[in-house]
């Protein structure tokens, strides 16, 4: 009889790379079906296009008109993206003050938007270029760490924060796709000794870093991770030069252009900006809040992830820390705002006992483990936290997003870990509640944060029309996508005002100053439907997907205030009787 040949324990990305020439492997299992590389990839593709064609002529919003504005000004100054003036702040300031993103984005909105005429169904579209990209490498990069990728995808494309950040233009999900294939090239070429692949990643590192700040978080957590599966530095560690080297030239580059080193100025606002002025502990549960509703589908297979006692354990820390916000016990900085705390505060303890199980997935990994590939998904996780949580200016969806690839990688592997097979009809019927339920909740929330960026839209137009037959400047409060399409009709950003001016002020914004009390004006109030039952942005429902200032969760469900508008008209105090002026 002869005898078994050992199994092998390693994981998959510290085992030998196949032959040259080798077929391609396709996954077979006894008792089940088999599933091919190619099929997970045009399904992973078609799933995508399908969450994101919908909304693809969404009405700009909240930082989108910062990234256009930049490339309209590169089309006609390729060399100097950030010099011109925006009122963004109530005042006029220099672009480069203004904005503490890298301009690599706007540069690809450049090219894009003379040929789209500026619209948004064309930049929308161009945009699904990198959500492709950035669910395909996750599937490839997976391949590398678990057996299931194809579920460590899924839980990226249908989480929150990613759906939602990809239905804008914004920096986030071209920072992500650069991120995750600059990870795939790197890891295959440390394991293969490829010096292209090892050169690729390290360019892809630097358009990374270019594209968003955080993205240079990228080159020490490589670093790490190769030094610990080599075990010394060696000749690929020069490699690194060439990301570092970007990002100093670009120093450089903005100090000659704008008298400041944008990087630099990027990293002071981040760590010397805080708004909430909250304890450590209140950035914690805020932090918990976010990150288990931006990665939401943990929360639906949690049931298969962990052992009852496990996921009664996360409950109850979760309930208790609701019930403490419910009461006012944990100061968070919000409940005098709210009229429906309660329900917001049971949101958030769900919320957080789903951060906690993410915060679990990857302590479970590394001490499980203990190799490289752990650790590389642990560092991943907790830079990212640290970062999201306590080093930026706000918590905010967009700063949660990069670690979504590494969640779902974890999930894959604790699965993996309970000899889930995915392969085996009996254990991926499993998958029919636990996704199906993310896919939805995702699309609604997605569905609603359209709503809200619509709205601004319609409110521009609308008080257009109302508008026309003004005699004095028409003008304005807020930015925004509001900002973006009032400009558009003609009316300026402004807060001093003559008699015979209008003013449209909206109630959910920033920036904004309101009417002073001792000026005559009459006023005429209009109100939006801005999504029916959940919204990412509102400061009386506590939700702040954009940033934690608006409330403590990245959305909420419930009762939606409508988005409410005034339009001001002023007056001489003698031409408006008494009872017509307000005070």
């Amino acid at each position: 009889m002869s005898k078994r040949s050992p199994r092998n324990t390693k994981p998959p990305s510290e085992r030998k790379p196949p032959r040259k020439n080798a077929p391609p492997q396709v996954a077979v299992q006894r008792g089940g079906f088999s599933w091919s590389p190619l099929q997970s990839y045009l399904l992973l593709a078609t799933l995508t296009l399908a969450c994101l064609l919908p909304f693809s002529g969404r009405a700009f919003a909240f930082d989108d008109p910062l990234f256009i504005w930049a490339a309209k000004h590169i089309v006609q100054h390729p060399f100097d993206p950030y010099g011109f003036q925006v009122n963004w702040y109530g005042d006029e300031m220099s672009m480069s003050e203004v904005t503490k993103n890298p301009p690599l984005d706007s540069y690809y909105a450049a090219g894009i938007g003379e040929m789209t005429h500026w619209s948004e169904r064309g930049l929308h579209l161009a945009f699904l270029l990198p959500a492709l990209l950035a669910v395909l490498g996750t599937y490839r990069l997976a391949g590398r760490f678990t057996r299931h990728p194809l579920l460590a995808a899924l839980v990226l494309l249908l989480s929150p924060a990613f759906l939602v950040s990809a239905t804008s233009v914004m920096c986030d999900v071209p920072m992500l796709a650069f991120w995750v294939w600059a990870a795939i090239l790197w890891t295959e070429g440390c394991q293969s000794e490829r010096a292209p692949f090892l050169i690729t990643s390290a360019i892809l590192m630097g358009a990374c870093a270019l594209t968003k700040y955080f993205g240079a978080a990228l080159i020490p957590l490589l670093l790490a991770y190769s030094l610990a599966r080599k075990c010394r530095a060696g000749i690929w560690a020069l490699y690194f030069l060439i990301p570092v080297g970007v990002i100093l030239g670009y120093q450089l580059c903005t100090l000659s252009l704008y008298s400041r080193g944008l990087f630099s100025d990027a990293a002071s606002y981040a760590t010397d900006v805080h708004g909430e002025g909250l304890s450590i502990f209140a950035k914690t549960l805020i932090g918990l809040a976010f990150a288990g509703g931006c990665a939401a589908p943990v929360l639906f297979f949690s049931p298969l992830l962990w052992r009852w006692k496990t996921l009664l354990g996360f409950a109850t820390l979760g309930a208790t820390m609701g019930l403490l916000v419910a009461n006012d016990w944990i100061a968070l900085g919000f409940a005098a705002a709210h009229t429906h705390w309660t329900l917001i505060s049971a949101q958030l303890g769900l919320w957080v006992a789903c951060g906690l199980s993410i915060v679990a997935l990857a302590a479970y990994d590394t001490w499980k483990r203990r190799n490289s590939d752990s650790m590389f998904l642990a560092l991943w996780v907790a830079g990212t936290v640290i970062f999201a949580f306590y080093v930026n200016w706000t918590v905010n969806a967009r700063s949660i997003l990069p670690m979504i690839p590494a969640v779902g990688i974890l999930l894959a592997r604790r699965l993996e870990q309970k000899r889930f097979a995915l392969l085996n009809w009996k254990q991926a019927a499993s998958l029919a509640l636990p996704l199906p339920l993310a896919a939805t909740m995702s699309a609604w929330i997605v569905s609603g944060d359209t709503a809200l960026a619509d709205s601004a839209r319609t409110a521009a137009e609308l008080i257009h029309g109302k508008t026309q037959e003004t005699t004095g400047t028409l003008s304005f409060q807020g930015h925004w996508g509001f900002q973006y399409y009032m400009e558009s009709l003609g009316a300026t950003v402004s807060d001093v005002y003559r008699p015979g001016d209008v003013a449209a002020i909206p109630e959910n914004n920033t920036n904004v100053s309101g009417i002073p009390k001792s000026a005559p004006v009459s006023a005429e109030l209009f109100d939006l439907t801005a999504g029916k039952w959940v919204t990412t942005m509102q400061p009386k429902a506590g939700a702040g997907f954009y940033s934690s200032l608006w409330g403590p969760l990245p959305f909420t469900f419930g009762p939606i205030p409508p988005e409410r508008y005034e339009i001001a008209r002023f007056f001489l105090r003698r031409s408006l009787p008494d009872s017509q002026i307000q005070h």
